[in-house]
């Protein structure tokens, strides 16, 4: 029996490992490659789950704990404040508006009530993890639609995570809505009573467990199913017992470090989730719902990124970062079709309902793919008619463009000491930016400055590029700083031109279309501190003015409200 299971986990595995080749091959997350391999290891094909589908579904209870704990890791309850409000209001806006639609999709198209409301909210969730990771391969995590993107991804766990905490409720009532609302306050009573003794014990607890990483790591194990365990025996999921653990956890300062610990763990644990999901499929139940397939699919593949571009054209941002913000929510999550499983195990469901989101779900999560690698090939193409989308009068109007002696696109941590070299050799300048908050902040303290895309050649054209000598980007876009220079370039073939690359290869490109110097800021820390130490040498009173130097620029930073890029770590 042991024997025999092992060979078939182990055969399990290799397939699972081929068919992510495949996957890789093709761009596409590994995610479809485990659902891909349960359709294979299934009863259509091997069967080779078989009669040892329960212990394989154990193991896919452990990886969703897993999984939902590290979600928890990251949702600290300070994050709400973080996030900005075009996150929130974008993040809860997209929520509604999704659910809605897709609620009278699922009843025009013959769904049941139970079943279209578990299917629209099921339409809602997008993939934190999935587009975290294509954000940081292209280098736009700390771009302004990247931290707007996070940000109502964030918001999108927060409110999946009410919506599991009140199905997890179902599960003890007779029916009764009373019975299930009295259950799900409850809930929330316990939780809040739990949270506040985390609050309280945790960062001691953890700071004492931290001294041995190793102890550490089982700690965090023990913590996560111990509490998954715990909401089971108080009639919760085992699924939100994981997450809430996650979530006590998040206000230590070793949260980051225990879900790195995880990660391998937790995947190769999830990669057993989804392949039982696959293996679930009925082929039946996919061609009986072809039609609705297919038009959830167009659905979230279009409908979904329209809604966000109209609230963030609402908010007053440009079209380009309303539009690849908007291909960020292209695709249905792994918290959807965990909702759909849970919904499924409390008897609200069924299998069929189960088969239709996970085929939803391989076909959003990879077109998105495509259309999130491919996203700015796609706006020039459709650039023209995404005009109704851009909010009109909202910001400053675009003023009368004079002659300037320097122009900076892009006002960040790094355009901060740019623009203070501006007025040191007192250049008449003109900052260039498409966040409308940073344009009103600029605006509030009598910097000049333009609301705008560098991607719009339409703005370039207006901008007296022919006349300035001096033009920087800060801006880490790479499409964008190659218009930039081939269009300055094309006018004034004397200019100055300084762009921002945070890659060596992005960089010699830059020098080959004729960029004057490229800035590449994860380099320059090395070589600042190589000078330093050649100049200074072993003087205390050098050091010591360095210090006070670097004290002093920290602190006028810190006023600006700058901090470290958060998740320019992942």
């Amino acid at each position: 029996m042991v024997e025999e299971l092992f060979i078939k986990l182990s055969l399990i595995i290799v397939i699972a490992v081929g068919v992510s080749a495949v996957m890789k091959l093709l761009k596409q997350p590994l995610i479809i490659g485990y659902i891909f391999t349960g359709i294979i290891v299934g009863p259509l094909f091997f069967n080779l789950i078989g009669t040892e589908n329960e212990i394989m579904s154990t193991f896919a209870k452990v990886g969703v704990a897993l999984l939902l704990f590290t979600v928890g890791l990251h949702l600290n309850p300070k994050i709400i404040k973080e996030v900005g409000k075009v996150s929130l209001i974008t993040g809860i806006g997209q929520v509604i508006f999704t659910s809605v639609i897709g609620f009278l999709i699922a009843i025009s198209l013959g769904f049941s009530t139970t079943a279209s409301i578990y299917i629209a909210v099921a339409l809602t969730f997008s993939s934190t993890i999935i587009i975290t990771k294509f954000l940081t391969d292209k280098g736009d995590i700390n771009s302004v639609y990247g931290k707007i993107s996070i940000g109502f991804l964030i918001i999108q766990d927060i409110i999946a995570v009410f919506v599991l905490m009140f199905i997890s409720s179902v599960t003890t009532g007779d029916g009764g809505i009373s019975n299930i609302l009295i259950t799900f306050f409850k809930g929330i009573i316990v939780t809040l009573i739990f949270f506040g003794l985390s609050a309280l014990f945790i960062p001691t607890i953890t700071k004492r467990v931290a001294k041995s990483q190793e102890f550490l790591f089982l700690f965090s194990i023990a913590w996560c199913l111990a509490l998954a365990s715990l909401y089971h025996y108080l009639n919760f999921s085992l699924e939100i017992g994981a997450l809430f653990a996650g979530v006590a956890l998040s206000i230590s300062p070793y949260s980051s470090e225990i879900s790195s610990k995880l990660k391998p763990l937790r995947d190769f644990f999830i990669v057993m989730f989804f392949i039982i999901i696959g293996s679930q499929m009925i082929i039946g139940d996919i061609s009986q719902n072809i039609v609705p397939i297919i038009i959830f699919s167009l659905f979230i593949l279009l409908g979904n990124p329209l809604i966000v571009m109209i609230l963030m054209g609402v908010l007053g941002y440009t079209k380009r970062n309303s539009f690849m913000a908007g291909l960020t929510v292209a695709q249905i999550s792994e918290f959807s079709i965990i909702l759909v499983t849970l919904g499924l195990s409390v008897g609200h469901l069924n299998q069929d309902i189960l088969s239709l989101v996970t085929m939803v779900g391989l076909i959003t999560i990879a077109g998105s793919t495509y259309m999130i690698n491919y996203s700015n090939k796609i706006y020039f193409l459709i650039s023209d008619y995404l005009g109704i989308f851009e909010k009109k009068g909202a910001i400053e109007k675009k003023k009368k463009i004079e002659k300037y002696g320097a122009i900076l696109f892009g006002y960040n941590r790094i355009g901060f000491g740019i623009l203070n070299s501006f007025k040191r050799i007192k250049k008449n300048y003109l900052v260039v930016d498409f966040n409308p908050n940073t344009i009103s902040d600029l605006t509030k303290v009598g910097i000049p400055c333009l609301y705008g895309d560098a991607y719009d050649t339409e703005l370039l054209e207006e901008l007296q590029l022919d006349k300035t000598p001096l033009v920087i980007s800060t801006i880490p876009d790479f499409e964008t700083n190659i218009l930039l220079i081939e269009t300055i370039r094309a006018k004034n073939p004397k200019a100055i031109i300084i762009v921002r690359s945070s890659q060596i290869k992005d960089a010699f490109e830059f020098y080959k279309k004729g960029a004057s110097y490229v800035l590449t800021p994860h380099f320059l820390g090395g070589e600042y501190l190589a000078k330093m130490v050649n100049n200074i040498k072993t003087s205390e009173k050098g050091y010591k003015e360095e210090k006070n130097k670097h004290i002093k620029m920290l602190k006028e930073r810190m006023k600006k409200g700058h901090e470290h890029p958060e998740f320019e770590k992942n």
